[in-house]
C-alpha cells in the first residue's frame, strides 16, 4: 500500500486488510484512537514499533517516556511537529507502488 492509498483509507470504518501492525497503529492514532494504537505497539519488539511508541508518548505529552522509546528505536527524539512525525513514520511503512 502506498502512502496516498493509506491516507484515503483513513475515511474507512476499519484499517485496510493486510497492512502491518505499525501502519495499523498509525491508522488508529490518526482516527483519534490513541489507546488502540498504543495497545498495538506496546507488544511489538521491533524498532519501528518502538519509534511509533515514542511518537505516541510524545503526543500524550509524556516526553520522558517518549525519550526512552526513541532510544529503544535507535533514533534521536523527533523535533518537528507531531503531524510531520506521523507522516514520516507512515511513509516509512508504505511501499512506493
Amino acid at each position: 500500500m502506498n502512502f496516498d492509498h493509506f491516507l484515503k483509507s483513513l475515511g474507512d470504518s476499519a484499517p485496510p486488510h493486510g497492512i502491518s501492525e505499525a501502519l495499523k497503529a498509525l491508522w488508529y492514532d490518526r482516527r483519534e484512537q490513541w489507546e488502540r494504537a498504543h495497545e498495538i505497539v506496546q507488544d511489538e519488539t521491533d524498532t519501528t514499533a518502538a519509534a511509533i511508541h515514542a511518537y505516541l508518548h510524545r503526543k500524550e505529552g509524556d516526553n520522558w517516556n517518549a525519550d526512552y522509546w526513541y532510544r529503544k528505536a535507535g533514533r534521536p527524539s523527533f523535533k518537528g511537529s507531531l503531524d510531520a512525525e506521523w507522516s514520516s513514520l507512515a511513509r516509512g511503512e508504505c511501499s512506493d507502488d
